[in-house]
């Protein structure tokens, strides 16, 4: 059998520790995709390594994004503006 080590099992278990999900507030209806109710409030659940465990609440999918992935919300890096073409032979430039 190809068993893993217990150790390398216990580090992939501990990296998920943390990890936040948002959960809608609809009922009767269940786990869902997040986008069938955009409007509707989520509970923001935490994994603590056994169960998930109440974390916050937020009032609709936008407002639960910016809690899950605040990474994405932080505006990129200055970029160089591009360099013009310079003149060339390659296969793609027109003949003069």
């Amino acid at each position: 059998m190809d068993d893993e080590p217990l150790s390398d099992w216990a580090e992939r278990r501990a990296a998920k520790i943390g990890r936040l999900r948002a959960v809608p507030l609809v009922p009767k209806e269940g786990l869902k995709g997040s986008h069938l109710n955009p409007e509707a409030p989520r509970a923001i659940q935490r994994w603590n390594g056994y169960a998930w465990e109440p974390h916050g609440f937020a009032s609709n999918l936008a407002e639960a994004k910016r809690i899950l992935y605040p990474e994405a919300m932080t505006p990129p890096a200055a970029v160089s503006p591009p360099q013009p073409l310079r003149s060339g032979t390659g296969k793609h430039r027109k003949p003069r």
